[in-house]
């Protein structure tokens, strides 16, 4: 493994780790709200050891990336998708797989909508959100996330820990390890209360750059969401032409910690086919 700071937009220091082989197929990983590299924890060393060159970000205001306290800084589509750009380019990632956990799927969008897909192979949309703001809560994104998302904005610290902890148990449908929640639930307390409510500031509807989509893309999503509902991928299947699906049935937000065995297997199937 090893580290890299990647200069992202306004120079933000982007802390970003990879794991593999450098002249395997490139894989992306980039994690949802309030969520860190470390999402990804099940995935990178395994994937690593197979071959893939496996890299996993911290976005901006998350784990070790820089987190400055200004909203501009994280409602502008056009940092995250300088952000994503910055890590292609500077870590030399040659038409990787992006992979988009949850808020992930707007990054993703966000850097599809300015940069094009020239320089991406694929993208794999994990539970991913693409549609934020009145018309997404409640159709779209579920009450796993909206019971909580207002305390874990919150200043105070032990309203913003009682949703955390509310927020991650909601993600999950099956029991994880108790060392594995644990994880979790210090990564997401190392992002400040300010920086998720800058994010949820932002209205979007990507629905337009999903049908210009011509890239492979596939739709991983469990049936038991009540983060992200099942509802938001049947709305990206709608419209992005071609793109496949993968069920997770009794799994809910996390299916890559819920099944990563299942999730890894198909992951790779993917990237191959992707870059076939």
């Amino acid at each position: 493994m090893q580290t890299h700071i990647v200069k992202g937009a306004d120079g933000i220091n982007l802390h970003a780790r990879e794991w593999g082989r450098p002249a395997g197929i490139p894989i992306l990983l980039i994690h949802g709200w309030s969520q860190s590299h470390l999402s990804w924890s099940k995935q990178c060393d395994e994937l690593g050891q197979r071959g893939y060159r496996v890299v996993a970000l911290d976005l901006r205001g998350h784990g070790m990336s820089d987190a400055p306290l200004q909203a501009d800084q994280y409602i502008d589509g056009n940092k995250w998708a300088d952000d994503i750009a910055a890590v292609i380019d500077q870590v030399a990632l040659d038409k990787p797989i992006l992979v988009g956990w949850s808020y992930g799927g707007y990054v993703v969008l966000d850097y599809v909508h300015k940069y094009g897909q020239d320089k991406i192979a694929g993208i794999n949309f994990v539970a991913a959100a693409v549609i934020l703001g009145k018309k997404a809560s409640g159709p779209l994104i579920g009450p796993g996330f909206l019971e909580n998302a207002p305390g874990a904005c919150h200043p105070d610290l032990p309203t913003n820990i009682a949703a955390i902890r509310g927020l991650l148990r909601a993600c999950v449908a099956k029991p994880i390890d108790r060392d594995d929640f644990e994880v979790m639930l210090a990564h997401n307390m190392v992002v400040h209360p300010q920086v998720r409510g800058f994010l949820l500031q932002r209205e979007l509807d990507f629905t337009p750059v999903l049908e210009g989509i011509k890239v492979p893309v596939l739709a991983t999503h469990g049936r038991s969401d009540i983060v992200v509902l099942p509802a938001m991928t049947e709305h990206i299947l709608e419209h992005c032409d071609g793109a496949r699906v993968s069920w997770f049935d009794d799994v809910g937000h996390a299916p890559f910690i819920e099944e990563p065995e299942r999730f890894n297997r198909e992951l790779i199937a993917f990237a191959e086919r992707a870059n076939g």
